[in-house]
């Protein structure tokens, strides 16, 4: 089963922002074998004071380590924040700010944003593509900006461009494989045994004992 997390910046209900991630999220799973894929969201606005007391406090409550736990643990991340000043938003940067650095190791992800205008499009090349670069992450090449007009419109373009950048992520996703495998069968306790000898390893003695 591969999981995809699905991080939403949007602050009001209902939200533009989680409309884009709701249909990124769904195109992906379109173009995935049916029934392998799962698609938690982590819809940011609830996390608000959490966010905020870890910044302050470095205190992060079981609530906020869930949602950190999520998405450490997941395979590939689609990520979507509203522009606001041709940048990101708080929130949306708070929620990675906070988040333990090797969470997103080598993690494919899909960017996009909403905005009021076309304008504000090259935030995603300008801020979320460097901020998640910075963050080891493997970045999609297509990532998608949605202005107020492409919602609802007849003449939106809106819905091939979802299509076309949901197709690019699976064929990253794909070609990245699984980010957790299973450990081998009795790495623990090999593990464990090292541990307790003093992390010496085995210097190919035939009886299988550790020269000393």
């Amino acid at each position: 089963m591969t999981t995809i997390a699905v991080v939403t910046a949007g602050l009001r209900e209902p939200s533009s922002t989680r409309l884009l991630a709701d249909r990124l999220a769904e195109a992906v799973r379109q173009d995935l074998p049916a029934g392998s894929v799962e698609l938690p969201v982590i819809d940011l606005r609830l996390y608000g004071k959490a966010l905020m007391d870890a910044t302050l406090t470095g205190f992060v409550s079981p609530e906020l380590q869930s949602a950190f736990d999520t998405l450490a643990s997941a395979d590939g991340l689609i990520a979507v924040t509203p522009a606001f000043n041709a940048s990101f938003s708080g929130l949306f940067k708070l929620f990675f700010d906070v988040l333990p650095l090797p969470s997103l190791d080598g993690m494919p992800v899909l960017i996009a944003a909403t905005g009021g205008t076309e304008r504000h499009s090259l935030v995603l090349e300008h801020s979320l593509r460097p901020m998640f670069s910075y963050l080891h992450a493997i970045v999609a090449p297509t990532a998608v900006y949605a202005a107020t007009s492409d919602f609802g419109g007849d003449g939106s373009d809106l819905s091939p461009r979802i299509d076309r950048a949901a197709a690019g992520f699976v064929r990253l996703l794909t070609a990245c494989g699984p980010r957790h495998t299973p450990a081998p069968a009795g790495g623990d306790e090999l593990d464990q045994m090292r541990a307790l000898l003093g992390g010496i390893p085995n210097t190919g003695n035939p009886n299988g004992t550790e020269h000393r």
